[in-house]
């Protein structure tokens, strides 16, 4: 596992990344920041600056709340903070440390900024 910051405004939180393909291809795009949005209210999205490997990934996965994810067929990285189910293509990161209920009254645009510790 890899810690990374997440800073949105004024608000810091960790999560950490799994020893995977995928995780290990977006530590490599770090630090980025990116815009994000709010999707089908229970998850923020946000495009990447280049799609992530799916080398060894599974075909799909159902994400919990707090989860970190990278959506393959459109090239998101996506925080849940609702239940979403099962989805193909779906491609699990890693998971947040702390509750990240902070991110579900952002308005659309407001930008993260994410960097190894």
């Amino acid at each position: 596992m890899t810690t990374i910051r997440i800073t949105v405004a004024d608000q810091v939180r960790t999560a950490q990344l799994a020893d995977t393909p995928t995780a290990r291809d977006l530590l490599d795009q770090l630090p980025l920041t990116l815009s994000f949005r709010d999707y089908n209210g229970v998850e923020k999205v946000a495009a990447l600056p280049r799609p992530l490997s799916t080398d060894e990934a599974p075909d799909g996965s159902a994400p919990d709340v707090n989860d970190i994810a990278y959506y393959a067929p459109n090239g998101n990285l996506v925080f849940y903070y609702g239940d979403v189910g099962f989805w193909d293509g779906i491609v699990h990161l890693g998971q947040f440390n702390d509750d990240i209920a902070f991110v579900q009254p952002q308005p659309d645009g407001f930008d993260v900024t994410i960097e190894r510790m």
